[in-house]
């Protein structure tokens, strides 16, 4: 799934082929995504200036004259900019035509990506209005995560994951940050004391922001919006490194599973 490095790295992309230009009109292939792409976006889109792209935690906000679209990757969606004359594969269901003779593409080979408009401020959409602070800004910090975390006995991992908490910190960059913070993935959130919390709060703003530095993970096939893919998969500490030596002491890297989630930690470094 693309997460929060990802989908910034995509934003990064587009500002530059999109801001200021206009929609043209829209084709939908396909409207039947996570949610069905609403009927009238061609009317609504075609005519208005795209004015910028935003992101709140995976979900890019594409600014425009008279409202925002809110688009979200799902497990295997990407948006990218094409020539207006490239034939679409079986998996591109919506193109967004823009002035100059291009496309914004929407690929989606599993559908669980979604296309939404909203004339009203995008923070009060529902898909957004729960969602906790961003990992990046000033909202997010040690002392949030140790308050938030009392009396939970969610293992962190989990609890870092809760977008509800804090947004973006998905599976691959939660047991990269508890590897930096030497925290223990199953340990009760309850159970991490403050000091800790600040480490691990540290970890996730170094571990996201060294992600989309490197222009996001690519496990599968994930490109940015510029067609380029992302490179951090060669830094990555623990995850997806099962049975390997952990590289600050050499101890076997193990994997468990919590709920449904592979999990990689260094049994030596992390408690």
């Amino acid at each position: 799934m693309p997460e929060l490095p990802e989908v910034e790295t995509t934003r990064r992309g587009l500002c530059p082929l999109l801001v200021g230009r206009l929609v043209t009109g829209v084709t939908v292939r396909e409207p039947r995504l996570r949610w069905p792409v609403p009927d009238d976006l061609g009317t609504v889109l075609t005519g208005q200036a795209l004015r910028g792209i935003g992101r709140r935690a995976k979900y890019l906000l594409f600014q425009m004259d008279a409202g925002t679209l809110i688009a979200h990757l799902g497990m295997s969606g990407s948006l990218c900019v094409v020539d207006a004359g490239t034939p679409p594969g079986p998996h591109d269901h919506v193109d967004i035509a823009i002035e100059g003779g291009t496309l914004l593409r929407l690929r989606d080979p599993r559908r669980f990506g979604s296309l939404h408009w909203t004339a009203d401020d995008p923070a009060g959409h529902p898909l957004l209005r729960e969602l906790g602070p961003e990992p990046l800004g000033d909202a997010f910090d040690g002392r949030y995560l140790f308050r938030r975390s009392r009396g939970r006995r969610v293992a962190v991992k989990a609890f870092l994951m809760d977008s509800h908490i804090v947004v973006g910190v998905g599976n691959i960059y939660a047991a990269e940050a508890l590897f930096a913070a030497g925290i223990h993935p199953a340990r009760a959130a309850g159970r991490v004391g403050r000091e800790r919390y600040e480490r691990l709060a540290q970890a996730v703003r170094s571990v996201l922001a060294a992600a989309i530095q490197a222009g996001g993970t690519t496990l599968r096939d994930f490109k940015g919006g510029d067609g380029r893919p992302g490179y951090f998969q060669q830094t990555l500490s623990v995850y997806g490194r099962a049975g390997k030596p952990c590289p600050r002491c050499g101890t076997a890297i193990e994997l468990t599973r919590q709920g449904q989630r592979a999990t990689c930690h260094c049994p030596a470094c992390q408690r």
